[in-house]
């Protein structure tokens, strides 16, 4: 069975072995998953098997899902716990 592409944007979080936090930015989840399970997505991730996901959100305009990219990429673990845990009152104005 083929797998079906969701057409997105997404940007998505995992949890590494080590117990941090690698941010990311796709257009096809299920492929670009599929790659850092496999320990094949990037160094980063490779480096820190196994990985998991905690965190996706869908955007309709490439624009916005890699400006989220940038701005998750900048935050302390903190916030990104907070985001992961749907803590939202704790990022006001930070999506």
């Amino acid at each position: 069975m083929k797998n079906k592409v969701i057409p997105g944007f997404f940007v998505y979080i995992l949890k590494c072995g080590d117990g941090s936090y690698y941010t990311g930015y796709t257009e096809n989840l299920f492929e670009r998953l599929k790659y850092h399970y496999l320990a094949e997505g990037c160094i980063y991730t490779y480096m820190r098997q196994p990985v998991k996901l905690v965190f996706v959100k869908e955007f309709s305009r490439q624009y916005d899902a890699l400006s989220a990219e940038k701005k998750i990429k900048g935050w302390s673990r903190k916030k990104k716990q907070a985001l992961i845990n749907g803590e939202f009152e704790l990022l006001i104005d930070e999506m």
